[in-house]
């Protein structure tokens, strides 16, 4: 405890010796750290290299929000901060097992100017050591001794003409920056621009994404951040140091890699009087005041009084800190806003985005309800993730925490592949039984961090299967594709090395997390959606409407350099870049899109017409909510068992979409009805409706 309030201690104390506050940034996560933006982690990244299958690409950011027109003091890295990148590799061991340690030096080149940049000579030119553990952090190596900072993007006439660098282009100097250590790795640190997307106004103006206003806005467009990038051969990471070529097979469980980056500062900064001629320095034990693993933790799922102490704590410390944290996972904030029992109707852009509260009839995995719970210790779990004669508790923890099996090991320890985590495909309905693996990165022994199993060979960026929807769009692929639907061997699908096994670049993380917090991977594993009914099509309406959600924001502003350090150039201060401008809402994920609907085997092409009713058993007021591939002449009746027409809900000719209507029951007398939903004449689905007493 002493740990955490001399953290609380430090950050108050740097308020007074910190840089302007920043523009708004989603990465400013914390109450405290976000008064001290030098030690902000913004983003991790971790993946195997495409250009280079044989390396691995560790990308920690930081510094939110950085205006490329931030003269005359630019952004740069911290002194007295220790800036890591932690790996663990093996279950046998406690906590990091290779550390990575950069430290940072500035030296005024020309104190008689105000420029940054004049004649050659570079005002605070930054410099780095970069020093390595592999023993946990018990001792460290330099490797690196004198590594170089490009000077930030100030302009062409800083950085190209005879008075300022004489540099050909910027490119030019962040090559020349790129070093080889003594040890083999390559490294690069400098300014980046922001490689997260995402309309960051939308999404903290409760949950206005996509906005209702059919407009869309990347807000960390013309943003810069500090990147330190690491590219490391797979050999020298995994655990018994073998190559690539030596795993078993691609899911092969020993390359699997937990990754998270950490800041520090030492527990006292004292300020020198200006008699003594001003400044500060720093002394005793240094403490943690920032972490990353997995993006937008701490973001939208600690809640606000909890952060600074989230910070605070590593990864190995958050499994046991269940009671604190695990509540949070269980049962999150998230859901309750794509829930029309909470507070669904509140958040109209979250509309697509419903969870199964009875998938199969009989498992809810709404807040407070029990998920899989009540399969413990059964014979059902046996031999599966879910047997406590396995994993213990981890995964099927207590009663009233639904979430336990997907949203918790997502983040906190990866997922085995073991059922029930494998796709539907094969399970011949049983989403216990045997199906097609598609990911293997479980590290058990540590919480919040990015799993990647190294083995996975990586996408071609320029490949025409290659997704921003990572582990979602192979999902899909497994269970649609007749190349991959038709075996339960595995195989390598596209994008599976894609987030949340690891993640990408060009991931669209906010994406993918709202999705899994809409249950899309209890789907994948044949948890079907609510509105699913036995012998019929998983695809239904509520599964297509998640797949389908987007933000509206799906790409960065620049695209990525296709080798090493893989981000895009900073914006230069003097780029006119319309931050401002706004752009009308893209269409859906059209490549999503295309592989429902073109998708075969397990019956999972999408019907023409699917409809839903909503809650069933219905009452006096209920939704019907239908969806067409195709346009055509709609008649959705209700009828009474013994086949008397009793409504008409829908007779009219419609475009391709998806369609909600409300309608009143209450005139009907108890008992169970048929919907009969028809196309062009021809009865396309037959739904089974209850009216309770």
């Amino acid at each position: 405890m002493k740990r955490k309030l001399s953290a609380a201690i430090l950050l108050m104390l740097m308020l007074t010796n910190t840089v302007a506050p920043v523009f708004a940034s989603s990465h400013r996560e914390a109450p405290l750290i976000s008064n001290d933006p030098l030690a902000d982690n913004t983003d991790l990244y971790a993946f195997r290299s495409p250009d280079d299958p044989n390396k691995i690409t560790i990308i920690a950011n930081y510094i939110p929000g950085q205006l490329p027109q931030g003269g005359p003091n630019y952004y740069s890295f911290g002194q007295n901060i220790r800036y890591e990148i932690h790996i663990d590799n093996n279950t046998a061991t406690a906590g990091d097992d290779i550390i990575y340690r950069f430290t940072f030096v500035k030296v005024i080149q020309d104190s008689s100017t105000f420029f940054n940049i004049r004649l050659g000579k570079q005002n605070l030119k930054t410099t780095y050591r970069l020093e390595r553990s592999t023993n946990g952090g018990q001792s460290f190596q330099p490797i690196v001794y004198a590594g170089v900072v490009p000077p930030p993007n100030i302009g062409p006439r800083s950085i190209s003409s005879s008075v300022g660098l004489n540099a050909p282009d910027y490119n030019t100097l962040i090559n020349n920056a790129i070093t080889t250590a003594r040890t083999g790795e390559k490294v690069f640190c400098g300014t980046s621009d922001d490689p997260f997307y995402v309309d960051l106004g939308g999404i903290f103006d409760l949950g206005d994404a996509p906005r209702q206003s059919g407009k869309y806005t990347d807000g960390l467009k013309c943003l810069n951040v500090s990147t330190i990038a690491l590219q490391v051969d797979i050999s020298t990471l995994q655990k018994d140091h073998k190559s690539v070529q030596q795993c078993s097979n691609i899911l092969d469980p020993n390359y699997v890699i937990g990754v998270w980056a950490s800041a520090s500062r030492q527990r006292e900064t004292i300020v020198k009087p200006s008699s003594g001629g001003g400044g500060s320095y720093s002394q005793g034990p240094w403490i943690q005041v920032s972490r990353l693993g997995m993006p937008l933790t701490n973001e939208a799922v600690i809640p606000i009084g909890y952060k600074d102490l989230w910070n605070s704590m590593t990864p190995y410390e958050d499994l046991g800190a269940l009671a604190k944290f695990g509540k949070y996972f269980y049962n999150p904030e998230l859901a309750l806003y794509m829930d029309d029992a909470q507070f669904g109707g509140a958040i109209p852009s979250f509309s697509k985005l419903r969870i199964q509260k009875n998938s199969l009839g009989a498992f809810g995995f709404g807040n407070g309800q029990n998920g899989l719970y009540g399969l413990k210790g059964s014979s059902a779990v046996s031999g599966t993730a879910l047997d406590d004669a396995i994993f213990g508790n981890l995964l099927l923890p207590a009663a009233n925490s639904p979430r336990s099996v997907d949203l918790w090991p997502i983040f906190h320890t990866g997922v085995p592949n073991l059922k029930p985590y494998q796709l539907a495909t094969g399970k011949g309905g049983n989403p216990l039984a045997s199906g097609k693996p598609f990911i293997s990165n479980f590290l058990p022994n540590g919480g919040d961090m990015l799993r990647l199993n190294m083995a996975v060979p990586p996408t071609a960026r320029n490949s025409a299967a290659f997704s921003p929807l990572g582990l979602v769009q192979a999902a899909v692929a497994g269970l649609t594709d007749p190349a991959y639907n038709t075996t339960t061997d595995i195989q390598n699908i596209p994008n599976m090395d894609g987030f949340p096994n690891g993640r990408r670049l060009e991931d669209d993380v906010t994406r993918i997390e709202l999705q899994a917090v809409s249950g899309v991977v209890l789907a994948a594993i044949g948890l079907w959606y609510d509105d699913y009914t036995a012998g019929g099509s998983p695809v239904t309406p509520n599964l297509v409407n998640v797949l389908t959600y987007s933000t509206g924001v799906d790409m960065n502003d620049k695209p990525f350099k296709t080798s090493f350090p893989y981000v895009a150039a900073p914006t230069a201060g003097t780029d006119i870049c319309p931050c401002d401008q706004t752009s009308t809402m893209r269409n859906s994920a059209p490549e999503m899109r295309s592989s429902i609907n073109e998708g075969a085997g397990l019956s999972m092409t999408v019907p023409d017409v699917l409809a839903t009713v909503s809650p069933n058993p219905f009452a006096d007021n209920s939704m019907l909510r239908y969806h067409l591939t195709e346009a055509g002449q709609v008649n959705i009746s209700l009828y009474t068992a013994d086949g008397q027409l009793m409504k008409v809900l829908v007779n009219k000719r419609l475009n391709a979409g998806t369609y909600t209507q409300n309608w009143n029951g209450g005139d009907l007398r108890s008992g169970s009805y048929m919907i009969n939903v028809t196309k062009d004449g021809v009865v396309k689905q037959s739904l089974r409706v209850v009216k309770g007493q």
